[in-house]
């Protein structure tokens, strides 16, 4: 069977400097960050928290998986811009608003995956939804890829609560 491979159109570019690496192989590091979220819609930076867990992963390339581990909560990769966090806000608001008329809101009739302190937060459920659970980021020379303006946000979409986000940190080891 033939391959066909297509050439690009202009070459690659390297992006870092051509060096000699001793690396000492494979290796993975996982962590759980917990902390207690702010209220609904509150944007927790953990940007910091993420450079900490790589440094002590010993991981010089590779890649830094996060996982939020709720759903009605979200990651986000964006800029530390407080008017921005406002439109972001008002736009999910529009989107998915709390109290409109949600099936999973309807705690009278609702029989699955119900706690004793329950409380309407299908409007949370939805704005989590249409945003992204997990986020992959590059790790280049033991330090975290983030372009200039970039930080990574836990988005709460509900209220106030114990939150967690578990951090995978994968790659060439450093020598």
């Amino acid at each position: 069977m033939k391959s066909d491979v297509i050439a690009p159109a202009t070459p690659a570019r390297s992006l870092s400097r051509p060096r000699a690496e001793n690396h000492t192989g494979l290796r993975t590091h996982t962590e759980r960050l917990t902390f207690r979220s702010e209220g609904p819609m509150a944007f927790l930076d953990i940007t910091d928290r993420i450079r900490d867990c790589i440094a002590r992963s010993g991981v010089a390339s590779g890649l830094v998986n996060l996982q939020c581990l709720h759903t009605s909560a979200a990651l986000v990769v964006n800029e530390n811009e407080p008017l921005l966090h406002e439109d972001f806000v008002e736009l999910l608001g529009r989107f998915a608003p709390a109290g409109d008329d949600w099936q999973h809101d309807r705690l009278d009739i609702r029989t699955v995956n119900m706690t004793p302190e329950e409380t309407p937060n299908a409007h949370a459920h939805a704005r989590a939804l249409v945003l992204r659970s997990t986020e992959s980021l590059h790790v280049i020379d033991g330090h975290l890829t983030l372009g200039r303006w970039q930080r990574i946000f836990f988005l709460e979409c509900d209220r106030s609560r114990d939150r967690e986000v578990s951090v995978m940190v994968m790659g060439d080891g450093r020598a």
